[in-house]
């Protein structure tokens, strides 16, 4: 199957190619506009972008393989992100955690039935004085309890 940008994302990749001193260096943000607008970087996708940016197939696959933030596969409408690292899981992160899996009935790594959201453990997200973190999606939030995180969720439904 061959994919293409739409319109509006091929006006965005032409914009963002005069950011860039050669094509190669447009490589992340030509990853992150895949990921916004298709959803997640499939194969062809990778493909898709060797030939936009004049680049090997290898080299699109080492860099979306190498960063944790491009889905390799697809994922929910809302991904959640729950890091897990110290300060996190000293705050309760475990427990926002065992909430995801009770209330949406996902473990790590899965994805609702309905495709909306999926749900990861990840390592530090940096923002340790306000654990624990959830990224959904672009978005943090922070200082979470099992009651916060309900209240963000819901008004995602």
């Amino acid at each position: 199957m061959k994919i293409s940008f739409s319109e509006s994302a091929m006006k965005e990749f032409q914009d963002i190619l005069t950011r860039y001193p050669n094509k190669r260096a447009a490589m992340l943000p030509t990853l992150h506009l895949v990921q916004r607008e298709f959803g997640w970087i499939s194969r062809e996708a990778m493909e898709y972008v060797g030939e936009l940016l004049e680049v090997p197939f290898s080299e699109v696959y080492d860099t979306a393989t190498f960063y944790t933030m491009f889905k390799l596969k697809p994922m929910g409408k809302y991904h959640l992100q729950v890091c897990h690292t110290l300060s996190c899981a000293l705050r309760g992160a475990g427990h926002l955690c065992d909430h995801i899996r009770e209330k949406l009935h996902i473990d790590n790594g899965e994805v609702t039935e309905d495709g909306k959201f999926s749900f990861v453990k990840v390592e530090c997200l940096g923002s340790c004085g306000t654990a624990p973190v959830v990224q959904i999606n672009d978005d943090y939030y922070e200082g979470l309890d099992t009651q916060k995180l309900d209240e963000v969720l819901d008004k995602l439904e």
